[in-house]
C-alpha cells in the first residue's frame, strides 16, 4: 500500500509508525484508518518487526476525528437502519463493513490482533480517537506536553474504538466513567495518576524512552512467546472462565516447550544468551488462532 497519512520506518526490529498529517494535528480520517489496519496486519506477519512504536508527527499525536469533511464525517451510510442482529450476523457484509462499522474500532481490533508488542509514544494532543486508539496498545508513555480527552459527550456521540471495553479494564470503572462523562481535555499527569500511562517524560526524551522499553522486549526474547502471550491476554480479558485460560496456556506451553522453550532451557543450563529461531509467521502452534 502507498501510505499517505502515516509513515513507517524500520530500525533493527522496531517499526516506528508515525501518524503523518501534521497540518491537521494528525487528525484521523477513514483513509488513515485503512492505512493503519493494513500497516498492523502487515507488521503482524513481518518477522523483521519485533515491536511497533506509534507516535505522531509534529506537535500532536492525534487531535481526533477530522471534522472538516462533508457529509457524515465518520464515513457512515445514513441511508441504512442497522440492527444489533445485523452487527452479529452481517459484520463482514460490505454495507455493514463500510457503512456502519466504527472505523476506530476496526483499527483497535487490528492493533489487538497484531502478534507484536505495541507501544504508544504520545508526543502531544491525543483527543477522541487519539486517546481511544492508545487503549489497544500494550504500553503507553507520554511527553509532559501531551494532552488527553475522551470528548465524545462534547460532540454528541458515544465512545468508540472498543474503548467502553478497554478503558475500564485499564483504569477501572469509576475512572473510565468519570473521564467519559466529563469529556474534558486533561494533562499527562492526570493520565498518569489515573493509570492510563506508564510514565511521563520530558518531550526531548520520549522517543529514547520508547525505544529503551522496546529493546527490552526484543533482546534475548522469543518472538513466538510474545505473540502468544499478547493474544492469550486479550482472549482472557474477554471471558470470566478461568478454565479457558488454563486450556490455552496448557497448549501454548506444550508447543513452545518443544521449540524456543527447548533452546531457552539449554541456554539457561549453559549460562549463555538464548538463540531463539521460531518466528510468528511460520511457527505459531497449530491451535492458533483459536
Amino acid at each position: 500500500m502507498n501510505y499517505e497519512t502515516i509513515r513507517l520506518r524500520h530500525d533493527n526490529g522496531i517499526l516506528w509508525l508515525t501518524l503523518h498529517r501534521p497540518a491537521t494535528l494528525n487528525a484521523f480520517t477513514v483513509q488513515m484508518a485503512g492505512e493503519l489496519i493494513h500497516a498492523f496486519e502487515s507488521a503482524s506477519d513481518d518477522d523483521a518487526v519485533r515491536v511497533v512504536i506509534v507516535t505522531g508527527e509534529g506537535k500532536a499525536f492525534c487531535a481526533g476525528m477530522d471534522l472538516g469533511s462533508g457529509g457524515n464525517v465518520f464515513g457512515l451510510d445514513e441511508s441504512l437502519s442497522p440492527t444489533l442482529a445485523d452487527m452479529e450476523q452481517r459484520l463482514g457484509d460490505p454495507d455493514i463493513a463500510n457503512g456502519v462499522r466504527d472505523t476506530g474500532g476496526r483499527v483497535a481490533l487490528a492493533i489487538m490482533a497484531c502478534k507484536k508488542p505495541v507501544i504508544g509514544a504520545v508526543n502531544g494532543a491525543a483527543v477522541g480517537i487519539g486517546s481511544t486508539m492508545l487503549l489497544s496498545m500494550d504500553v503507553r508513555l507520554a511527553s509532559d506536553q501531551a494532552r488527553f480527552g475522551f470528548v465524545f459527550g462534547r460532540v454528541g456521540i458515544a465512545p468508540e474504538a472498543c474503548s467502553t471495553w478497554l478503558l475500564p479494564r485499564i483504569v477501572g470503572v469509576s475512572q473510565a466513567l468519570e473521564w467519559f462523562y466529563r469529556a474534558d481535555v486533561f494533562d499527562a499527569q492526570e493520565a498518569l495518576r489515573g493509570g492510563l500511562l506508564r510514565a511521563v517524560v520530558p518531550a526531548a526524551g520520549l522517543r529514547a524512552e520508547a525505544e529503551r522499553i522496546a529493546r527490552g522486549f526484543i533482546s534475548g526474547r522469543s518472538a513466538v512467546s510474545a505473540a502468544l502471550t499478547r493474544q492469550m491476554v486479550y482472549a482472557g480479558l474477554g471471558t470470566h472462565e478461568r478454565d479457558q485460560a488454563h486450556r490455552l496456556e496448557s497448549l501454548a506451553v506444550f508447543y513452545t516447550s518443544q521449540k524456543d522453550g527447548r533452546e531457552g532451557v539449554a541456554a539457561f543450563r549453559e549460562r549463555r544468551e538464548p538463540r531463539f529461531t521460531s518466528t510468528p509467521s511460520k511457527d505459531m502452534p497449530p491451535f492458533y488462532p483459536w
